[in-house]
């Protein structure tokens, strides 16, 4: 019995060894597929094909090349495709970390969709950053610290366009904000469209040499768009933006109601918080009831 189960086991094994292989090969192609990497991949596979080539002519100078510099040739694709290995090393961490169960329940991301659709109608730039496994000290480091708690409201005044720290990016650690008017590597991707200014190039770069997601509200349209991974989806709907930030956070958002009248004026009050009403205040201090609004 155990002899006519030995040769199952055998192709169970090796059916088992070809498909892990394929799936690690297509989970790679998947994750570079539209980034810079590929066209270097393919690259670096046309070289490879020329070596084997030379190997079979027997072209004795080329092969003792590459004979010598093969050794060096892990190291240099470490150094080429560090920031493919940093995205592939954290999403499996995510899904680690998913199947042990979420840690950022807690985390307040509702007031990012409800302040991104703020700045939506008032066309007011933004560039929100979330940092997730890899950490952003660098750049948090380059702009100005806060640590203080997440909120729509703050939101709202650091990207006031009259406020100091608007033209930079905010970065979030889980449900606080780190720090605000951050400097980001710019993406030097060639493929990228010409309409796309430094806000989205920076918000496209910090996820290409990091794990983060970037929510970039563009100050010409008003078009809400965020990039992962080095992709970025624009013209995005509030609702739209809370269904990606749930997918890629991996918890669910519950919907809160947005606010559909846009004030006519560009005053400050059109950076009300939709949270809450708040109540005119009379001179002694109290709020006057003949002026509150209702909620």
């Amino acid at each position: 019995m155990t002899q006519l189960m030995a040769p199952w086991l055998r192709v169970s094994f090796t059916v088992l060894d070809i498909l892990l292989v394929a799936l690690i090969i297509y989970e790679v192609l998947l994750m570079i597929r539209g980034t810079r990497a590929a066209p270097m991949l393919a690259g670096l596979a046309a070289v490879a094909v020329a070596f084997y080539l030379a190997r079979i002519g027997e072209l004795v100078t080329l092969n003792w090349l590459v004979s010598h510099l093969l050794p060096y040739v892990v190291f240099a694709l470490i150094v080429v495709f560090q920031s493919e290995i940093r995205h592939v090393l954290s999403d499996v961490g995510r899904r680690v970390s998913f199947l042990r169960g979420s840690t950022v329940e807690g985390d307040s991301y509702d007031d990012i969709v409800l302040a991104a659709n703020l700045f939506s109608q008032h066309q007011t730039g933004a560039l929100i950053v979330i940092e997730r496994e890899i950490g952003l000290r660098t750049y948090i480091e380059s702009g100005v610290a806060m640590d203080a708690r997440l909120s729509y409201d703050l939101l709202a005044t650091i990207f006031r366009p009259s406020a100091p720290l608007h033209d930079g990016a905010v970065i979030i650690q889980k449900d606080r904000l780190a720090a605000a008017a951050c400097f980001l590597p710019l993406s030097m991707n060639p493929v990228l469209s010409t309409q796309l200014g430094t806000r989205h190039r920076a918000g496209i770069g910090i996820t290409e040499e990091t794990d983060a997601i970037a929510v970039i509200v563009s100050e010409e349209s008003g078009a809400i768009s965020i990039a992962v991974g080095g992709k970025i989806e624009r013209d995005l709907t509030a609702e739209q933006l809370r269904e990606r930030l749930s997918t890629e956070l991996r918890r669910y958002m519950a919907p809160v109601a947005l606010p559909s009248a846009v004030p006519s004026d560009e005053s400050d009050a059109g950076l009300e918080s939709p949270l809450r009403a708040r109540s005119p205040i009379t001179a002694d201090g109290d709020a006057d009831p003949e002026k509150e609004r209702p909620l």
